[in-house]
């Protein structure tokens, strides 16, 4: 299982939310690219990283911030957050993106979802599963919708998509355990490549992921809270 430490992005910065409210943001260190560094010096060789300015902006914001940490590291980077039109996505790209997460592109506009898949492959575009009670949320979770998670993943699978960053927004942020039966309901119903996100708050967390047959898992808050070292995270690398 690839472990992916999480960089979220407001104002330049590196920080973290709870549930996904920005009025929840705290700060941990105003260079992001400090913190990609350390992480590449502990091994880790991937990394997510959001553009939480974009996501509310609805398009591209971050991207200096990206270019910096692709130009100065070696780091396999998957970045999302407000990539809604062709110029967003050939951004993100020039700037050092090895792949690109598109979640709420994918529930407004499919067409234009599709014709990424199509253009760039499924290796290079992963779908952004966000969710809250099952129902697809958009938008940086600001919006709901009527979108079982399950349903909404089978549908994509149908058309291609290989990479799935399926997100329990209940958990994201607060250190209370992963959405097990939710990510093996997806592992045992589809073929997609699944990466956990939300709510890992311990290795042992890390463990039951990997047990359940998840690709990757996103970390994010365990390891600025100091839950998960880079040590522990080196060994399970």
């Amino acid at each position: 299982m690839r472990i992916i430490p999480a960089i979220d992005i407001l104002d330049g910065k590196c920080v973290r939310l709870s549930k996904g409210d920005y009025n929840t943001k705290k700060v941990y260190n105003e260079n992001p690219l400090e913190v990609a560094k350390e992480f590449e010096a502990n091994g880790i060789q991937f990394l997510h990283v959001v553009d939480l300015d974009g996501a509310k902006s609805k398009h591209i914001v971050n991207h200096k911030v990206l270019s910096s940490i692709t130009s100065k590291t070696n780091l396999k980077i998957d970045f999302g957050g407000g990539l809604k039109s062709d110029e967003d996505l050939k951004i993100a790209f020039e700037n050092g993106a090895a792949q690109i997460t598109g979640g709420s592109i994918a529930v407004s506009n499919p067409e234009l979802f599709l014709n990424w898949l199509s253009t760039y492959g499924a290796e290079k575009i992963i779908l952004g599963a966000d969710c809250m009670d099952r129902m697809i949320s958009t938008n940086g979770w600001l919006e709901s919708s009527a979108l079982d998670v399950v349903d909404f993943i089978l549908n994509y699978e149908k058309k291609g998509v290989k990479n799935v960053i399926c997100t329990d927004i209940a958990k994201d942020g607060m250190l209370q355990g992963t959405s097990n039966e939710l990510y093996k309901e997806i592992i045992d119903k589809t073929n997609v490549n699944l990466i956990a996100s939300g709510g890992v708050s311990s290795i042992n967390d890390l463990e039951r992921l990997k047990e359940i047959g998840c690709e990757g898992a996103i970390v994010g808050k365990a390891i600025y809270e100091g839950n998960i070292t880079l040590n522990e995270l080196q060994k399970l690398c």
